[in-house]
């Protein structure tokens, strides 16, 4: 089986080509992962502009489909399927990809597959390292931050989520407060390493609560707050700065996770792993302190490799796979949706 994936949904343009491994609980094989990023046209504007960012899709994205299928030795006719990211996300990426993916399927009468692109995120760890069903994800990027009980495809329940800004967005945020590189993730996180994360005490949002929600917004306030009293910064304010907040956020996160999976076996039973997915999750000091909480309670705990991390059409595709073995396929009329909620929150108790 084969399976191509396409990502348009915000600002990388991907393809690739997975089969699944020997075995039903064997990692998948990526055969071709292509991806092109647009941080180039859109760093001058500090985050992502929708309009550049479709007509970058539109001029690259079959190019980026040959250049898979060629790497991956396979023609359109060799494939099982076609899976698209259909959601959530910029509108007009999000309908250049499904539109694409439509045509290919309907020339090659091959299945089209429409994936929730945060569907996607929450199964890659099945795809690079086999875990089985269920098992607890953060899911963490620019746009979205939640706790879900992954029981199985389709089928998830939401133990928490933020109420303001996803982490990501909050460490896109602080970066372009403090004058650093887009995007800015990275850039705090590169800082952080020569800083020190004691300076400053910022605020823990939302820490010994009992519902596993999120909260970012005072805590980026509180820094904006410090650096105010600082200004003009110097290059160890700043690095300082973005210790103490990238400290902050791993205390959050990891409180919050410890109140999920307390809250896990009502919903799902025992979990396999702790799994963290999404743009965040290639951050190495959450990555640490995850691993380590994974530890305290004897789950492994699995992340994907870094360059699978971001949004990729390898994700896409193995998402696909997974529902098209269980006969989840979609037709012609499927549509594009710039909202698309992964999961229902957890019943009140």
């Amino acid at each position: 089986m084969k399976i191509l994936g396409i990502e348009t949904t915000c600002d990388e343009t991907a393809a690739a080509i997975v089969s699944p491994g020997e075995g039903e609980k064997a990692p998948g094989l990526i055969l071709a992962n292509e991806v092109l990023s647009q941080i180039a046209e859109h760093a001058a504007y500090g985050g992502v502009v929708p309009e550049i960012a479709a007509r970058a899709h539109v001029e690259v994205l079959d190019r980026l489909i040959a250049r898979a299928l060629d790497r991956a030795g396979t023609r359109l006719s060799d494939l099982d399927g076609i899976a698209v990211a259909a959601g959530p996300g910029l509108i007009g990426g999000v309908l250049i990809g499904l539109v694409t993916a439509k045509t290919l399927a309907l020339v090659t009468r091959k299945p089209l597959l429409a994936v929730n692109h945060l569907e996607a995120h929450a199964l890659t760890p099945r795809l690079t390292d086999g875990i089985a069903f269920p098992y607890l994800l953060l899911l963490a990027s620019g746009g979205h931050t939640q706790l879900v009980a992954v029981k199985g495809v389709g089928d998830y329940v939401r133990l928490g989520t933020t109420i303001d800004d996803a982490i990501g967005e909050a460490f896109d945020k602080v970066a372009k407060l403090l004058g650093l590189g887009y995007p800015g993730g990275p850039e705090v996180e590169r800082l952080a390493e020569s800083g020190n994360p004691e300076r400053f005490a910022l605020p823990r949002p939302m820490i010994g609560r009992r519902e596993a929600n999120f909260s970012l917004s005072g805590l980026k306030t509180a820094l904006r707050i410090e650096a105010e009293k600082l200004t003009p910064l110097a290059g160890a304010d700043v690095a300082d700065l973005c210790a103490s907040f990238q400290a902050a956020v791993v205390d959050v996160v990891v409180d919050r996770v410890r109140v999920a999976l307390r809250g896990f076996g009502a919903v799902a039973g025992h979990p396999t792993a702790l799994v963290a997915a999404g743009g965040v999750a290639a951050n190495g000091a959450v990555r640490r302190a995850l691993a380590a909480q994974a530890g305290e309670v004897g789950l492994d705990f699995v992340a994907p490799p870094l360059n699978l991390c971001g949004d990729n059409g390898a994700m896409i595709a193995w998402a696909g796979l997974e529902r098209l073995r269980l006969g989840l396929v979609d037709d012609i009329t499927a549509p594009a949706r710039a909202r698309w909620p992964l999961a229902a929150p957890q019943a009140a108790a």
